[in-house]
């Protein structure tokens, strides 16, 4: 783990989203540093035993060249820097392969972990992490150093063990190169030591991934939150009650004003005749069907009526059409299509009355 979490007796709530994604962003995740080891040891290792006999070529190729220039060699700046160069690029042409295979493999295991992501947090500068007294403290007065202590010990432990057992195995073996070729005792040390090296690494994951296991525990027990904690953030993320609760009444008075603003403007309210009253308004030029400006139950049916009569808006009942309209249509929507013939005949019959002259001017 990058950093240590507070732990409490009081941190019972699993952490929400939002603390992850806040930890996340100050670099603070579940990692194991055995494991970037043992994957870059067991891993790094096979990428040398596949390179191993094109490293021993070019370091070969090396030699012989320096060997057989080493007679008529000048000592002069130019020819330094040139051999330098030339020694160099070899060189990086000899380990370039493995040390790329290593790079990939480290950058790998930490992203298999903690996946891809840059934390300027984690980059600053925190000087209280500089305190002496503070560093012995988290180093010998914590459990987490316990536990570091005790993982490191056994780790040596099971490592000596195997390591013992790896190079006792060829021991009895190693006896015969004393009458061998220089060939046969390099193969047979490499040989022995990438066998060792293998079983070292075998064992190196198995620590891995148990401490990772560890880790991943830890993380999420130092993750935790208290109940008040959730609450706060709760409120933080929805808002508080009691402002969300003021802000929505204000709303409702500023929606129930233009409401009320509207009613004159109507041309019909459609009453229940009591319980419901749907003031509605249509204008050819500037509406695809008749829209409903105000609606209201109760008291407040009873106001859209006295401000209608105040304002010689028509006012007519039809029980079924004002419930309809109350149910079905939100303010400031047009109403559906199977209602337009029962709107259209009500608004013809509110033309008539409004216009008698052009109403028998049509018969």
């Amino acid at each position: 783990m990058a950093d240590s979490l507070d732990d409490s007796a009081e941190r019972t709530e699993p952490a929400t989203p939002k603390k992850r994604e806040d930890t996340r962003r100050k670099g603070i995740v579940s990692k194991s540093v055995e494991v970037n080891s043992a994957m870059i040891l067991f891993f790094g290792l096979l990428v040398m035993q596949a390179a191993c006999s094109m490293m021993a070529e070019q370091i070969a190729a090396i030699a012989r060249s320096v060997l057989s220039e080493a007679g008529r060699f000048q000592l002069t700046p130019a020819s330094i820097q040139g051999s330098f160069a030339s020694g160099m690029l070899s060189l990086a042409v000899a380990v370039g392969p493995v040390l790329l295979g290593l790079v990939i493999i480290g950058l790998a295991a930490n992203m298999a972990q903690v996946g891809f992501r840059i934390s300027p947090e984690a980059l600053e500068i925190k000087w209280s992490k500089l305190n002496p007294l503070k560093a012995v403290k988290m180093i010998f007065g914590s459990q987490r150093s316990m536990v570091e202590m005790l993982k490191n010990l056994v780790k040596v432990v099971l490592v000596g063990i195997v390591a013992y057992s790896a190079v006792s195995s060829v021991v009895e073996d190693s006896v015969s190169l004393m009458d061998g070729s220089v060939g046969g005792i390099l193969g047979f040390l490499t040989r022995a030591t990438f066998g060792a090296g293998i079983k070292i690494g075998l064992m190196f994951l198995a620590i891995a991934l148990f401490d990772y296991l560890y880790q991943r525990y830890e993380f999420e027990k130092g993750l935790k939150m208290t109940k008040e904690e959730v609450k706060e953030e709760t409120k933080m993320q929805d808002g508080n009650p009691v402002i969300k609760g003021r802000i929505r009444s204000i709303q409702r008075q500023i929606a129930y004003k233009r409401m009320m603003h509207d009613i004159p403007k109507a041309d019909v309210v459609v009453t229940n005749p009591t319980h419901v009253a749907v003031a509605i308004k249509y204008d050819s030029e500037k509406m695809n069907a008749p829209r409903v400006v105000a609606k209201g139950a109760e008291l407040i049916a009873k106001r859209i009526k006295e401000i209608a009569a105040e304002h010689h808006v028509p006012i007519v009942e039809d029980r079924i059409l004002a419930r309809t309209l109350y149910k079905m249509v939100d303010i400031g929507e047009e109403i559906p299509e199977k209602l337009f013939q029962a709107v259209a005949q009500l608004l013809a019959y509110i033309y008539r009355m409004k216009n008698p002259r052009s109403g028998r001017a049509k018969k």
